[in-house]
């Protein structure tokens, strides 16, 4: 696959989906209003939104990793990254609900958001674990 056409990808757009999404409420619920430059953190939640914006962000660049690789063992791994990527942003978003979080619609929605992304990352996986050119 050429880097020209990973936007044809839907799994791709979803994770730039998912990872516009986490910005946008780790941006929300940060104390630290300057969070996307990623300076110093004063408290909990923002702690938990830096990891947010981090771990979207990988979700993107593992999946673009695996899609371009022809090696196997280099696309597993990023896989497998991907799956615990998703694990940890739900957890953040448990996270910050329990931080007293109290607009929970937004993360709701970003629960959702990982939810559809899921359901499109299971599929192309088992696209890409049946491939095998190492």
């Amino acid at each position: 696959m050429e880097r020209n056409s990973l936007n044809s990808l839907v799994v791709y757009r979803k994770s730039l989906a998912l990872r516009d999404l986490s910005e946008a409420v780790a941006s929300y619920f940060s104390h630290n209003k300057e969070i996307l430059s990623l300076r110093k953190i004063d408290c909990f939640r923002d702690d938990i939104s830096r990891s947010l914006l981090a771990d979207a962000d990988l979700i993107t660049k593992e999946v673009e990793q695996a899609a371009l690789s022809n090696s196997h063992s280099v696309r597993m791994r990023s896989l497998s990254y991907v799956n615990i990527m998703t694990r940890n942003i739900l957890a953040y978003c448990n996270g910050l609900e329990r931080d007293g979080v109290k607009e929970k619609e937004y993360l709701n929605l970003l629960r959702k958001e990982i939810r559809i992304f899921r359901i499109t990352f299971k599929k192309w996986r088992k696209s890409l674990m049946n491939r095998n050119d190492d």
